[in-house]
Parts: structure tokens; sequence; C-alpha cells
């Protein structure tokens, strides 16, 4: 048991990992624009982080299984380590990072060393998501932007009322792009140890039933919370201020077209009724919180004449995208050489 415990620490780091960086991209506006206290965004996330990645994390799991099945704990062990060390490196320095990429560069490295083929398929969804769902948040965020601003002209809502709706809709979309956090991105943390497993699954009544997966995703999650409590507070303020001055409006217009553009790309429900309708799909992959909320930002400055973005910064965040799947692979590939050949632990069968 205690082998098990060990082996998925890296699992349970890499989650902090993700909860350190990525819970930035969720609530890093809102306590940039002080319209919600850190302590504050930090439980709410955390809570419904944890609640979206056992109730609907399965979906984008599937396909990050695809790409590589990493068949020994002793390899999802250094993968999920690898991708860790990784987002942490990049969180270090104050940058919003994709662990998407940080995970699939990790397994692309097993790949290799296992001299396992790279399933393009998948490999070519998960890049394409890459390119498409800052762009779609983009594009969300340029319309929302627009519906807002005449909702509030229209309106006539007195300056303190309008104050007091933002920072609910702060919280509310806050919530709900928590849970699309967990549930698209729980996939990165636990995924790699889906098909070694220690687990069984337990059965409540006739009614319940709670799977290994499910219980992997639960450990998962609880240490995405950790991470939020513990070192998020930087990255927020990178996302929150840094990229675009954003005021609380456009905050909250951030926030939630982000959010959706999470759950798009999570929503097992939502693709299997697009899907028996014969109407367009996207596919249940893992994307980047990290794209989608800068999508989110730059489609808010387009919205507004692209006055003031801080093009320096966006390309600091955007060649720490390019690097992040490049290094992870590199480290993965040398840290399993290792495992291998000098602590002598199997990596692959």
């Amino acid at each position: 048991m205690l082998t098990v415990i060990f082996f998925l620490s890296s699992g349970l780091f890499l989650g902090w990992s993700l909860g350190a960086n990525d819970a930035a991209n969720i609530f890093g506006t809102a306590v940039a624009t002080k319209m919600i206290k850190f302590k504050i965004a930090a439980i709410i996330c955390s809570l419904f982080v944890v609640l979206g990645a056992v109730v609907s994390g399965a979906g984008a799991s599937h396909t990050l299984g695809k790409l590589g099945a990493v068949n020994e704990l002793g390899g999802a062990f250094i993968v999920a380590l690898t991708a860790a060390l990784t987002v942490m490196w990049m969180t270090r320095i104050g940058l919003p990072v994709s662990t998407s990429q940080a995970i699939v560069g990790a397994i692309i490295g097993w790949n290799f060393f296992s001299q396992t083929k790279t399933d393009l398929v998948p490999l070519s969804k998960i890049i394409g998501s890459w390119i498409f769902s800052p762009i779609l948040s983009a594009f969300l965020a340029f319309l929302l932007f627009h519906l807002v601003k005449k909702i509030v002209e229209r309106s006539s809502i007195h300056l303190f009322r309008l104050d007091s709706f933002t920072r609910i809709g702060l919280i509310i979309v806050g919530a709900f792009g928590a849970y699309s956090l967990g549930a698209n991105n729980i996939g990165n943390v636990m995924g790699v140890f889906i098909n070694s497993s220690p687990f069984k699954d337990i059965s409540v009544s006739h009614f319940f039933t709670f799977t290994s997966v499910q219980q992997l995703f639960l450990l998962g999650g609880i240490a995405i919370g950790v991470g939020v409590f513990s070192y998020s507070k930087k990255v927020m303020m990178t996302v929150g201020s840094g990229i675009f001055k954003l005021s609380p409006i456009t905050a909250f217009v951030v926030v939630l077209a982000s959010s959706l553009t999470l759950f798009l790309f999570a929503s097992q429900g939502l693709h299997d009724f697009l899907d028996s309708h014969n109407l367009p799909v996207l596919p249940l992959v893992p994307i980047s919180s990290s794209q989608s909320v800068v999508g989110a930002v730059m489609g808010v400055s387009l919205a507004k004449g692209a006055r003031n973005l801080n093009f320096q910064k966006l390309g600091q965040i955007s060649l720490g995208w390019i690097t992040t799947p490049i290094a992870s692979a590199i480290l993965s590939y040398i840290a399993l050489f290792f495992m291998q050949n000098v602590f002598l632990e199997k990596v692959f069968h």
C-alpha cells in the first residue's frame, strides 16, 4: 500500500501544481480587481474543482488515454512527476502555463521511451484544441462584452448596485469555471493512472457505485484544492492585471467566456446530445484553461479597441506555451531512463 501511495504522490503533486497555476485562470481577474478576496476565491474554487472532477471528469480523460496508455505504475509516476515539475517551474516565474500541454508532452516522452506508437488522431485533436480554444474564448468574450455593455447601459443600474451584482456574478461564474476546470483538467492529473489504478469499485446498495476512476479523481481534486490555497496568488495577479487592465465588469466577461469554453470541451452530456441530433460537436479533450482565459482577455481587449494590451507579457506567456510540452517530453524521457536503469523499476511492459 505504501508503494501505491508513493507512486500516486506524483499525480497529487501534479494536481497541486495545477491548482497553483490554473486557479488563476478562474479567479485571477476577480482577485486582481479586488472584487473577491483571495481566501473566498480559494474556498469556492477548491470545492467546485473537486465536484467537477468527481462528477464530470471522465469525458475528457478518454482522449488523453488514447494518446498513450501508460501501463506501469512506475511509468505513470514519472509522467505525472515530470509534468508537475514543468508546471511548477513555470509557476515560480509567474506564468500561466498549460497543464494539458505538460502532461501531453510527458506522455509523448513515455511513448518514445517505450517505443509505443503515438496515435496521431487524438494528438491532432488535442493540438487542434490548443489552437481553437483561445480563439473560441476570445470570440465568446467579444460577444459577451458587447451584450453585457448593452444590458448595463439600458438598465441604468446605480453604481453601488452594479458593484454588488458584479461581485455575485463573479462568484457564480467562478464556481462554474472551477467545476469546468475540474471536469476538463482532472484527466491531466490522474488520467495516466487509470490503466494501473490500485483502487476497486465501491458499491453502495444497488443505487450508487463509487468507481476506481472517481476515487482517483477525488484524490486529484483535493490536491488541486491544496494547490489553490498554497501557491496560486502570484499567478492570479499576472492573469488578472499583467496582460490587460480589467474592470470588474470585464473580469466577469473573461471568467464567463473562459468557463464556457472549458465546459464545452468537457461535457459528455452535451457532446452526446449534439451527436445524437447530428450536430457539430467539439472533441472531449483536456484543453488549457490558461489559453482559454488569455484568449478571453484578448477578446475583451479587441472589443475595447485593443488599447493597453501588454504585448510583452503576452509574448512571454506564448513562449511558455511553446516551451512547456517540449521541456516536459525531454524531462520525461530522461527521468524514465533513470527510473528503469538506475532504480530498476519497470516503467512499461
